[in-house]
């Protein structure tokens, strides 16, 4: 049995280079700090509706934009129950991916997965051939970027692919790289895509941000059932009435939201997304360098690379020593791959040489 083990608040601070969470500007941090107000008064309405607009302008999108208090896995129940009557299809190749269809499963819907070896990427050509198997599939639920493997999938080619099928909805987990890694959401026929803002959006974590369509707020209106707490005719009726949440939301970290979000629209999409390029070719550069990329070559993540351990270190202690002696934190692998590899986050506020400075401390440790 888990015992208690006080929190002293005497820790070093530490630089984060996981796959999330990621680093938070000071003045974000800050901004949790005003005086608590009610969620109902006009202050919430302020700035509520000021985080959701300018989330929207932020993704150029004119999808309705849903913010509340969860985690991304919130969106993943959601979607499901607002979108799927019966059947889904969810391409499997990693551990995300594969918890996508978990989740539907335990909703009681079918899933049928299209299975690779984690490393590889999802092929629009085998989306096509299972669309045009005769299944009837009311979504194609898909994760963007894996985190477990640092694959980058092709949602935008899979997206127009999905024009030819306008009854089937197309369900984005972008969790992991949303804000980094730009994507035409309406050009790309995505229905719902959603993420964490502990992630590229470099927030603190305790927020979860959905775009939805016009196409998927319908087909829930259509429905028997739904999700309470994150159905979209809720949420957004809520909003359209109110301009807030229709349950009490983390009011801090939407303040920590509002601050951050100002950065974000003055550095641009586009820029924001140049950066998270450069960052990421600079660590597959490194790695390959000096051990390989798990990746499949031509998919590779825009915000977290997976290195293959080709050396053999030994990872766990590796991370341990980095942590230790420069206090920066990165990520052993995931799950069954755990010391055949590790992960370096790059997303959010980090810039090539910040992430040179953990490179180089790696390489110090592990003698490279």
């Amino acid at each position: 049995m888990t015992k208690k083990r006080e929190y002293t608040g005497d820790y070093p601070d530490k630089t984060l280079y996981l796959p999330g969470p990621t680093e938070v500007r000071e003045d974000v941090i800050e901004a949790m700090c005003e005086p608590m107000f009610g969620h109902r008064m006009d202050r919430m309405t302020d700035l509520y509706t000021t985080i959701v607009e300018d989330t929207r302008e932020f993704l150029d999108t004119d999808h309705d934009v849903v913010v509340l208090t969860a985690s991304g896995t919130e969106f993943w129940e959601a979607t499901t129950l607002n979108l799927v009557d019966d059947r889904m299809l969810v391409p499997t190749s990693g551990a995300f991916s594969e918890r996508q269809a978990n989740v539907a499963e335990r909703l009681g819907k079918d899933v049928d997965r299209i299975e690779y070896e984690w490393g590889q990427a999802v092929k629009p050509g085998d989306v096509r051939d299972a669309l045009e198997s005769g299944a009837d599939y009311d979504a194609v639920g898909m994760v963007m970027n894996e985190t477990s493997t640092g694959v980058r999938n092709p949602v935008e080619e899979i997206g127009d692919l999905l024009g030819e099928y306008p009854d089937t909805y197309f369900v984005v987990d972008a969790i992991s790289c949303l804000g980094g890694d730009y994507i035409d959401i309406e050009g790309h026929n995505v229905d719902a895509i959603f993420t964490s803002t502990q992630k590229a959006f470099a927030m603190p974590p305790g927020l979860a941000v959905c775009a939805v369509s016009d196409a998927a707020y319908e087909r829930e209106l259509d429905k028997e059932s739904a999700s309470w707490y994150g159905g979209f005719q809720r949420c957004l009726d809520y909003y359209d009435r109110k301009g807030q949440t229709h349950s009490t939301p983390a009011i801090p970290i939407m303040l920590a939201y509002r601050q951050q979000m100002k950065h974000m629209l003055k550095e641009g999409h586009d820029a924001r997304d140049r950066r998270h390029r450069e960052m990421a070719e600079y660590t597959r550069e490194w790695a390959r360098e000096h051990f390989d990329t798990f990746a499949e070559e031509g998919y590779e993540s825009r915000t977290v690379t997976c290195v293959e351990n080709t050396r053999g270190i030994d990872v766990a202690d590796t991370v341990e020593t980095v942590s230790e002696e420069y206090d920066m934190v990165f990520s052993s692998g995931y799950g069954s791959i755990g010391e055949e590899s590790f992960r370096i986050g790059h997303m959010g506020e980090h810039t090539v040489e910040s992430v040179r400075e953990l490179t180089d401390a790696i390489e110090d440790v592990a003698g490279l």
